[in-house]
């Protein structure tokens, strides 16, 4: 179990998909200029992610391994990823048409947002289990839901800020895209099984 904990701290934090690994830029700048939006951005990129991961790496060892198709790889999970996102859309469409007018062309994104790629293909080389893929997806997913909703409450305030001419709009968007992004590499050398006592 300890092991778990700490893939799934080191997915959010440590190695954070968004602000570490700059995958998913696509989605945290263009969904992030209100919080309820961000909110549910996070909330469907959790579930494709952990999803797609498990389905990819089902796919991965007990069809492409087996048949020696590993070659497909690539164009099998990019399938996959496609099909939930279709799935996710469906859902939202039905149960909830604000979110979904809302998040707009940004919903069909993550079928190439590259963040739920590179999480499936870094649970096949990374070597894990099954189980450790679901933890080390849902920690990338919270991952992302973090750093998405920590951008998109700064940028809410920052709104009803003085900010220069110069920097309104994208200008300040990155700069504390940047900023969030260092305060992430804080946790670099951050001793988790220490932490718990592991």
């Amino acid at each position: 179990m300890a092991e778990l904990i700490i893939i799934f701290i080191s997915a959010a934090l440590i190695n954070n998909v968004v602000l570490i690994r700059f995958l998913g830029i696509c989605p945290y700048l263009g969904v992030s200029k209100t919080l309820s939006m961000a909110k549910g951005m996070g909330a469907a990129v959790v579930f494709v992610m952990t999803i797609s991961s498990v389905v990819t790496w089902l796919l991965q060892h007990y069809v492409l391994i087996p048949q020696g198709i590993e070659y497909l790889q690539t164009v099998a999970f990019i399938l996959v990823i496609a099909t939930l996102v279709q799935f996710v859309e469906m859902v939202m469409l039905r149960y909830s048409p604000a979110l979904y007018r809302a998040l707009g062309v940004y919903l069909p994104l993550i079928t190439t947002n590259c963040a739920i790629m590179g999480i499936a293909l870094l649970n096949i080389t990374g070597g894990y289990g099954f189980v450790q893929t679901i933890f080390h997806a849902i920690g990338a997913g919270t991952g992302f839901v973090i750093a998405i909703v920590l951008f998109a409450g700064i940028r809410e305030r920052l709104d009803r800020a003085d900010v220069p001419d110069a920097f309104q709009g994208t200008p300040i968007a990155l700069v504390v895209a940047a900023l969030l992004s260092m305060a992430f590499m804080g946790f670099s050398g951050f001793n988790i099984s220490g932490l718990f006592g592991f």
